[in-house]
């Protein structure tokens, strides 16, 4: 199920409370005590940051997989999302020690070192997204070259920031085909986290099908469970093709050339009130192509991004930014809301770490 950390940072004394849902969270991905030590100091300077150099707002902590070579050992992913002034000198704020107050001495810069991944987008006047991820190792290579393969990356947030999310996503490889998930299970609270973490489940032992072949195996798995609204996304990097399949209520946009197009989903209920046939639609996928999945939490009317720095980031902080933006107070209130995003293997991702 969808464990989530959601914390609300407006004021120095919930400092203290990231830092132990970043250790809380380590513990439950089975991080090591110098990895969990290390998930706590980027909690702590990313909160900090929040209360003195935006005025507040949140971090969000999910456990994350990692690719399939690092046997699906679940990572520490936190967030920090705030609707504050931003950040007018990135580079400079991105050096170890650099600070504009008071503070930990840590700083950013810090942060993007020790964590395994680390990624920001900032506007002046319109806010600031921080991710880090921090894995069961330190990483081995500061300076690595970002993977030129498609990478995902996503946020998953829960309806009053209860302890479980009932939305989850996940990516799957197999040979040259990329797919990526995200199901919303019917309701809220633990039953709906079932449905969505049996669809996750269940994908695994299909990553070698093709769209419409998944969800009908899905449907199979999650005849235990309440249900789901469930779509996948299939690249095929051989033919450079995107194929998609939804059931349900579950959104999607794809940008190809610098224009966003929808991909619709058929009306039904995985595991329960399923289409007798599943419809695929498919598209031709560049290396600048971007995906965003979502679950109904996101408001309908939400805008993409067009930001060429923010669509060169890391997948999750692209979900990151898009979740807060569509939302106001940079919170979402309608629903559990997950983000999935999936990018074409460019060369302009990972400017500060490489992604899963």
């Amino acid at each position: 199920m969808s464990r989530v950390w959601d914390v609300p940072v407006d004021d120095s004394t919930r400092v203290r409370d990231v830092r132990v849902a970043a250790e809380a969270a380590g513990a439950c991905a089975g991080l090591g005590p110098h990895r969990i030590a290390t998930a706590a100091l980027v909690a702590t300077e990313l909160a900090t940051n929040l209360v003195r150099h935006a005025d507040g707002g949140y971090v969000l902590i999910n456990l994350v997989e990692r690719a399939p070579a690092d046997g699906r050992r679940p990572s520490v992913q936190l967030v920090a999302l705030d609707h504050g002034p931003g950040i007018a000198d990135v580079a400079a704020a991105m050096r170890d020690g650099y600070t504009t107050a008071a503070s930990l001495g840590a700083g950013l810069g810090t942060c993007r070192r020790i964590a395994n991944d680390f990624d920001l987008h900032s506007v002046p006047g319109r806010g600031t997204v921080a991710m880090a991820r921090i894995d069961h190792e330190p990483p081995a290579d500061r300076y690595r070259t970002p993977p030129r393969e498609p990478r995902a990356g996503g946020v998953n947030v829960p309806l009053g920031r209860a302890e479980y999310s009932g939305d989850a996503w996940s990516r799957v490889c197999a040979g040259d085909r990329h797919t990526l998930l995200l199901a919303d299970g019917l309701g809220h609270g633990p039953k709906a986290a079932e449905a969505s973490g049996a669809a996750v489940d269940a994908l695994r032992d299909v990553a070698d099908r093709p769209p419409a072949e998944m969800l009908r195996h899905l449907g199979r798995s999650l005849r235990r469970t309440r249900g789901a609204a469930v779509a996948v996304a299939q690249l095929e990097l051989g033919s450079g093709r995107l194929q998609f399949a939804g059931i349900g209520n579950v959104g999607a946009r794809l940008r190809t050339d610098g224009t966003w197009k929808a991909m619709l989903s058929q009306p039904g209920i995985v595991g329960a009130q399923a289409p007798a046939s599943v419809s695929v639609q498919r598209e031709p996928w560049q290396d600048d192509s971007l995906l965003v999945l979502h679950s109904d939490g996101l408001p309908g009317r939400w805008t993409p991004p067009d930001d060429t720095v923010l669509l060169g980031c890391d997948p999750a902080v692209v979900a990151a930014t898009v979740l807060r933006d569509a939302g106001s107070a940079a919170r979402p209130v309608r629903d559990d809301t997950c983000v999935a995003v999936l990018g074409g293997g460019g060369g302009v991702w990972g400017r500060h770490g490489a992604g899963g």
